[in-house]
C-alpha cells in the first residue's frame, strides 16, 4: 500500500490549490456524515425490537457510509494525484434476511462508518486552522489596502503596533501587520500540506485494507495452485491410461510375437516365423504412432523447438474437421513457455472435443496478441450444448488456466455451435 509519508505530494505552491480544494469543503461533509451515521446507528438500535426495520435502517446507514467513503477516497485521490486503495469487501451472499446480515457483517462497512464518525473532530481542528491561516495570510499581506477602513479613535482603539510598543503611527501598524501576513503566507503551503496529510492519513488508514486484499489474493493463489495440481494429476492419469491401453498393449503383443518367431527360427520353421515378424513390424509402427500422439498431448517437440504458431498449424492440420487458423503471431515469435503450453492445450483440447462430440463440419482457431494479453478463441459450427460440468474434456481447462491467472469463457447454445475463449495474461519481462 502506498503511504502518505513516502508517496504523497510535497509541500509547494503548485499543491496549495489542491490542498485548499480538499480542506475547505471538508467540514460540511464531515458534519453531514457524522449526523447521518450517529442518527442511523441509534435509530436502528432503537428499532431492533422490530427486527426487520432496525436491520434495514442499519443497512441504509452502512450504504450511506460507503457513499461518503467513496467520495472521500475520490477527493484524496484528486488531491494527491494517485489512486487510493486497495479496498477489499466481504462478498454479499444469500437472500432476504441472510443477505442483509451478510452486508452488515462486512468489516469494511463498519470501518467506513467509524471513519464518518471520527473525521468530524479532526475536521473541526483542520478546517479552523485552514481558515485562520488563510485569513492571516491574505488579510495581513493586503492590510495596507484596507487599513483606512478601520476606526481610528486614539482614545478607545489601539493598533497592534501600539499594544506591543513598536510605534503609534499608521506606518508602524501597516508594516507590522504586513510582516505578520507575509510570515503566514510563506508558511501557508507547509501548513496546508500538514493539515491535508493529517486527514488523508485517516483515509488511508481506515478506508483502505491492503492486508485483506493480500489475504484474498493468497487464498486465490492457494485455490489456483490446488486447481493446477489437480489438473496435472488428471493429465498424468490420462497419459498413464493412454499408454496402458495403447502402446503398452502393443508392446506386450510385440514381445510375444518376437518370442514366438524366435522359437520357430530355432526350430528352423522359417515360413511360419516370417508372418510373425511382419506383424511385429506393424505393431512397432503403430506403437510409435500412439506414443507420438500421447507426447503431443503433453508437450509436442514442435512447440518446444519452433514455438506456438508452428505447433498450432500442425494441430489444426491434424484435426479431422476442416480447421482454419488465424493468428497475428510471427513464426519466430516466442512467448513464455507457460503461456505457450496453456494456449496449445486449450486449442488441442477444444479441437478434440469438437471432433468427438460436436458433429461439426468446420472449426476456426483465432490467436491474437493485444498488448500483454494473448486472446485465444476456438469456434465450431456443431450442435452446441457444451459445458465444463458435463465433462467432455472441458473440466480441466479452467483449472489449468487458473494457475496462470487466465480466464476461460464457453458459449455453447444448443444447436448453434460452440465458442471457447481464453484470455491469457503475458508476464512482463
Amino acid at each position: 500500500m502506498d503511504t502518505t509519508t513516502s508517496t504523497s505530494p510535497r509541500a509547494g505552491w503548485n499543491q496549495v490549490g489542491r490542498d485548499i480544494g480538499y480542506l475547505l469543503p471538508g467540514l460540511p461533509i464531515a458534519i453531514a456524515s457524522f449526523v447521518v451515521m450517529v442518527t442511523g446507528f441509534w435509530l436502528g438500535a432503537g428499532l431492533f425490537v422490530l427486527a426487520f426495520l432496525g436491520l434495514v435502517v442499519w443497512v441504509a446507514m452502512l450504504g450511506a457510509a460507503r457513499g461518503f467513503a467513496t467520495a472521500e477516497r475520490s477527493r484524496v485521490s484528486l488531491m494527491e494525484q494517485r489512486p487510493v486503495g486497495p479496498v477489499q469487501r466481504r462478498p454479499v451472499t444469500g437472500s432476504g434476511m441472510g443477505r442483509l446480515l451478510s452486508f452488515i457483517r462486512d468489516p469494511m462497512a463498519w470501518r467506513e462508518w467509524g471513519y464518518c464518525v471520527l473525521i468530524l473532530p479532526l475536521r473541526v481542528f483542520t478546517w479552523s486552522l485552514t481558515i485562520a491561516w488563510l485569513s492571516a495570510s491574505l488579510g495581513g499581506t493586503s492590510y495596507a489596502l484596507w487599513e483606512w477602513s478601520l476606526p481610528h479613535d486614539d482614545e478607545t482603539n489601539d493598533t497592534l503596533a501600539e499594544l506591543i510598543g513598536i510605534g503609534d503611527g499608521a506606518l508602524a501598524d501597516v508594516a507590522l501587520n504586513t510582516a505578520i501576513g507575509l510570515v503566514f503566507l510563506l508558511t501557508l503551503p507547509y501548513v496546508l500540506r500538514a493539515l491535508a496529510l493529517a486527514e488523508s492519513a485517516l483515509v488511508w488508514g481506515m478506508l483502505t485494507n491492503e492486508n485483506a486484499e493480500l489475504r484474498a489474493r493468497t487464498e486465490e493463489l492457494s485455490r489456483s495452485r490446488s486447481a493446477v495440481v489437480a489438473a496435472e494429476a488428471d493429465t498424468l492419469r490420462r497419459v498413464e491410461r493412454d499408454i496402458h491401453d495403447g502402446p503398452q498393449q502393443r508392446l506386450v503383443r510385440l514381445t510375444m510375437d518376437l518370442e514366438s518367431a524366435q522359437r520357430r527360427f530355432d526350430n528352423h520353421d522359417h515360413n511360419t516365423a516370417l508372418p510373425l515378424l511382419e506383424g511385429a513390424v506393424n505393431q512397432t509402427k503403430e506403437a510409435l504412432a500412439e506414443l507420438r500422439a500421447v507426447s503431443r498431448g503433453i508437450a509436442p517437440p514442435i512447440l518446444t523447438d519452433r514455438g506456438l504458431p508452428a505447433a498450432l498449424a500442425a494441430a489444426t492440420a491434424r484435426n479431422p474437421i476442416p480447421t482454419t487458423l488465424d493468428t497475428t503471431l510471427h513464426d519466430n515469435e516466442r512467448l513464455p513457455s507457460s503461456i505457450e503450453n496453456a494456449a496449445y492445450f486449450v486449442v488441442t483440447e477444444a479441437l478434440t472435443n469438437a471432433a468427438k462430440h460436436a458433429d461439426a463440419t468446420q472449426c476456426t482457431v483465432t490467436v491474437h496478441r493485444l498488448d500483454n494479453t494473448l486472446h485465444v478463441q476456438i469456434t465450431d459450427n456443431g450442435r452446441g450444448g457444451a459445458h465444463p460440468g458435463k465433462g467432455h474434456g472441458l473440466t480441466g481447462l479452467n483449472d489449468r488456466l487458473t494457475g496462470i491467472d487466465a480466464t476461460l469463457d464457453i458459449t455453447s447454445p444448443p444447436g448453434n455451435g460452440t465458442t471457447i475463449t481464453a484470455q491469457l495474461p503475458i508476464p512482463t519481462q
